[in-house]
């Protein structure tokens, strides 16, 4: 239920606990006052001041995403994230955190398979529209990562960050003891068949390195899986995998359904790696 996750939520004006109240739109109220309404697709801005210079993704990017994603593609990705939050998501009362959910795709299979509570957070406004018809039940709240997050300490059991930005002091803070970090990055060689020709960024050389440096400080390695998922794509797949990512920015989709309108089938890889961190038990 949504309300499962709110005793997590914390204030970001005063880091009050919130409840929640109304019929939908809902509204969080904290205990000093501060009321933050539900937009009418059913995500929370809870942005205040100046709000964020991250560059969010726009509506047509997050269009492209959710078709690729819900052609299935991604499938195999969704069911192995899945698989290695279960073991910290059995319990009821567990919560899981998807930082940088997007249109909620992943957090959804995981939803489908534990009795989890969920909050998803994302700085893009069009994702979230569709994360909240996703995954209802979730709290989904418009946030910059870059910021403290707006949750409790020790209050999650597992936090999903796929192709996302990573803020590890703060996933360390809302952490439990014990509880799990999965973190999704590309591998070399990731979509080779069609990166250049469509624009896509490279993959930086010793991204998975400086991954494990800056979550050292805070966090165990526990597991590194590799994952590859082949893929046959028509044009228009190939034309949504190149848009909804970070290229998109930069890309017009136009020029890019147009370069690609003959493609008829092409065989592509997709290269994942999922590393897993543990929290460490808390200094008695």
């Amino acid at each position: 239920m949504l309300s499962d996750a709110v005793p997590s939520l914390r204030c970001p004006v005063c880091q009050g606990s919130f409840g929640l109240s109304g019929a939908a739109p809902f509204s969080l109220n904290c205990v000093a006052g501060h009321s933050f309404d539900a937009a009418k697709q059913g995500y929370f801005n809870l942005l205040t001041g100046k709000g964020t210079v991250f560059e969010a993704d726009t509506a047509e990017m997050v269009s492209a995403r959710n078709d690729f994603l819900g052609g299935g593609h991604y499938a195999p990705l969704a069911d192995a994230i899945a698989e290695l939050a279960s073991p910290v998501l059995s319990a009821p009362g567990s919560l899981v955190l998807d930082s940088g959910t997007g249109t909620g795709h992943y957090l959804h299979t995981v939803l489908d398979r534990t009795p989890a509570a969920a909050i998803g957070i994302d700085i893009s406004k069009f994702a979230l529209r569709r994360a909240a018809r996703m995954n209802p039940d979730a709290i989904n709240l418009v946030w910059d990562i870059w910021r403290p997050l707006p949750l409790a300490d020790d209050s999650v059991d597992a936090l999903i960050v796929v192709f996302a930005p990573r803020n590890p002091p703060e996933f360390a803070r809302v952490l439990r003891p014990g509880g799990r970090v999965i973190v999704v990055t590309p591998r070399s060689g990731h979509l080779a068949e069609i990166a250049e020709r469509t624009g896509m960024l490279s993959i930086e050389p010793g991204k998975d390195e400086r991954l494990a440096e800056s979550m050292q400080e805070f966090f165990t390695p526990a597991d590194s899986v590799q994952l590859d998922v082949e893929l046959t794509l028509n044009g228009r797949d190939i034309a949504d995998v190149a848009f909804m990512g970070p290229a998109g920015h930069h890309l017009q989709r136009s020029a890019l359904l147009a370069s690609i309108a003959r493609e008829s089938s092409v065989g592509a890889t997709a290269k994942f790696n999922l590393s897993v961190f543990t929290a460490p038990e808390r200094p008695s």
